[in-house]
């Protein structure tokens, strides 16, 4: 399943960035894949509904902020807007070395 879900994950990316987001996905978890796939089925209907309504995809797990961010990262890595990405209704975090000690410059 894991394997489907990157397939289908990379089918949505233009083919000069199927590499790099190739590479950017084998990296993640199943549930981190499932996540972002659930986004973009979201959009999906959205789109058909008459992008007039907004889906607001709701996550209630505890590392809902990080897979926000591996959401983005993937939006970035397949040329994708990500101007409409939502996945909690909470203000967002806001990261810094304390949360990620390793990334202090």
């Amino acid at each position: 399943m894991r394997s489907a879900l990157v397939a289908a994950l990379i089918g949505c990316v233009e083919h000069p960035l199927k590499a790099r987001t190739k590479r950017f996905l084998c990296g993640l978890s199943y549930d981190e894949l499932q996540f972002i796939a659930e986004y973009l089925g979201a959009r999906i209907l959205e789109s058909a509904w008459g992008g007039g309504q907004t889906l607001g995809v709701q996550r209630r797990t505890e590392d809902a902020e990080l897979k926000m961010i591996l959401l983005l990262e993937y939006l970035g890595f397949a040329g994708l807007d990500s101007s409409k990405a939502t996945v909690s209704r909470k203000p967002p975090v806001a990261y810094t070395s304390q949360h990620w000690p390793g990334l202090a410059g």
